[in-house]
């Protein structure tokens, strides 16, 4: 089976970091320990309201990191001229609402099609690899191919939260998406304990995952929940 890729969002350092000002703990530095101890890219969320990453940690980040970096951003024409101008390796394309304490769901592409159509193409005219992060439905993955991305992202947070059925939700939504043309990345709400069925996936390429290791981290260290994270998905793949 194809070796799947690991994205640690190292977000929530900066949240930390936020909290009392200045620039400890760096957002930077915990990206280099995650790569250390085998995280195949890193993804950071810069949000409108700029309540964690900031402006200066992407374009930090950008210049020194030396794996691809996959910024997560709304589909606004601020993000997407900060995109243009930073030129990430990948962005996300999320939903946000300001009065939301993390990403709640999917992006509605099928309901915007029109708003999406060419954010998509000026990402892409840069040079970036767009990514929709949507629920696992039929009709967000066909307007997901519809608007030109490149990748989804499922979002597997009802499946972390153990609703019935969302694994076979996932797994239909995975092959239909590799049907369509579309890479496949999953994240959201995973942890040790239910990671390994999502990794499984044949057609998953890549997991982003940001909450639970940095939470894991303040007990055990980054480097050595990273990986541990690393090779419960070599094994789900081996």
């Amino acid at each position: 089976m194809t070796p799947q890729r690991l994205g640690v969002n190292i977000y929530h350092v900066a949240t930390l970091r936020n909290a009392r000002g200045g620039w400890h703990p760096d957002p930077l530095a915990a990206a280099h320990a995650a790569v250390r101890a085998g995280a195949d890219g890193i993804t950071l969320h810069l949000r409108e309201d700029r309540r964690h990453i900031r402006d200066d940690d992407v374009t930090r980040l950008r210049a020194a990191l030396t794996v691809p970096m996959n910024l997560e951003m709304a589909a606004t024409a601020e993000m997407t001229a900060i995109a243009q101008a930073v030129r990430p390796h990948a962005c996300c394309l999320v939903p946000e609402r300001r009065e939301e304490v993390t990403t709640e769901g999917g992006l509605d592409v099928a309901g915007g099609l029109a708003t999406l159509r060419p954010v998509v193409a000026a990402l892409a005219k840069a040079g970036i690899r767009v990514s929709l992060f949507i629920d696992p439905d039929p009709a967000q993955l066909r307007a997901a191919a519809a608007v030109g991305a490149a990748v989804v992202e499922l979002h597997t947070g009802a499946y972390a939260e153990g609703r019935p059925g969302e694994l076979e939700r996932l797994r239909a939504a995975a092959a239909m998406t590799t049907a369509l043309g579309l890479e496949c990345h999953a994240g959201h709400g995973l942890t040790f304990a239910n990671v390994t069925p999502v990794a499984s996936l044949p057609e998953v390429m890549e997991l982003n995952i940001g909450h639970f290791l940095i939470g894991e981290a303040i007990l055990d260290g980054l480097g050595p929940v990273v990986a541990r994270m690393r090779r419960l998905m070599d094994a789900a793949r081996g």
